[in-house]
């Protein structure tokens, strides 16, 4: 996982769910219980085992698993940068209880069927439902070519998912539908869910204890000038030299918005004037950035 310039800066929430799904994980598997995990049609509904759910929502049950679902929810983190750890709670709560209570419905329905018997593991929900602002807003900034296929710098992030929905087949797979729904819902509005916000008290206490320590204080990055130009940066410097579109100086209100979600001023400064003051091309850049 890129550790990078940021790490779990200004993503407290986003901290506390890999740090609860790493340790379960762990947990049960050095106990040689990970089998256990998953819920069923048996356990949930006819002997009323309520409490297997939630070991459910945050263990996976194998170590590839682990491997892929902490990368995925540690890259998410830039979307509890973008709408704040409070809303970002919602949206965790939101998508987690949704895609469970779709996974329970599904085992009513097919109950008497032999096509499933236990889900797998893991936060599916959250993740997969990630991947639908994943998609939507955030741009695709360099494009390059393997062995004749074409992909992007998001293609790896969409591989990453796609392994693990496929994990566990059936198991995995119908979690994951479930939480790209449970994404597509709250994308929606359902409910006004995107006004909603977490008691001031809950948000404190993610912010006192999971936040980092100030001894783990990011060093600097280095600067974006010297960072090999992307296919979005080229364009912008491409444009400003031959005239045609001179760079606007950014507002501060996007560099302090960059700034917010973990970035350095003056590398958001320069990521704006690089994207022409798109703020969604310029995290996107800062990210890229971190990463090399």
């Amino acid at each position: 996982m890129q550790g990078g310039v940021s790490g779990f800066q200004n993503a407290p929430v986003t901290r506390a769910v890999v740090l609860a799904s790493g340790l379960l994980s762990v947990v049960f598997s050095a106990q040689r219980r990970a089998r256990a995990l998953g819920i069923s049609y048996q356990d949930i509904i006819t002997n009323f085992r309520l409490w297997k759910i939630f070991p459910s929502v945050f263990a996976f049950q194998s170590t590839p698993e682990l491997m892929f679902g902490l990368y995925l929810l540690y890259y998410f983190r830039v979307f509890e940068r973008q709408i704040g750890s409070n809303k970002y709670s919602v949206f965790c709560l939101f998508t987690i209880t949704v895609s469970s209570l779709f996974e329970i419905l599904s085992l009513v329905v097919l109950k008497d069927t032999n096509y499933i018997s236990t889900l797998a593991s893991g936060p599916y929900g959250l993740i997969f439902a990630s991947f639908v602002p994943f998609f939507l807003d955030i741009p695709v900034t360099s494009r390059f070519r393997i062995f004749g296929l074409n992909f992007s710098d998001k293609s790896f992030i969409y591989l990453a998912g796609l392994q693990l929905l496929l994990s566990s087949w059936k198991r995995s797979l119908i979690p994951g539908i479930f939480g790209l729904v449970a994404g597509s819902l709250y994308r929606l509005n359902v409910l006004g869910i995107r006004k909603m916000k977490i008691p001031q008290v809950i948000s404190s206490f993610f912010a006192r204890y999971f936040a980092p320590s100030p001894g783990s204080t990011p060093r600097p990055s280095r600067s974006l000038v010297g960072n090999a130009p992307t296919q979005t940066g080229r364009a912008v410097q491409n444009q400003s030299s031959t005239g045609f579109a001179p760079i606007v100086e950014p507002p501060e209100s996007s560099v302090a918005m960059l700034v917010s979600m973990g970035f350095d001023g003056n590398d958001a400064r320069q990521a704006l004037m690089r994207a022409r003051n798109d703020i969604n091309v310029a995290t996107n850049i800062l990210l890229e950035a971190q990463s090399h």
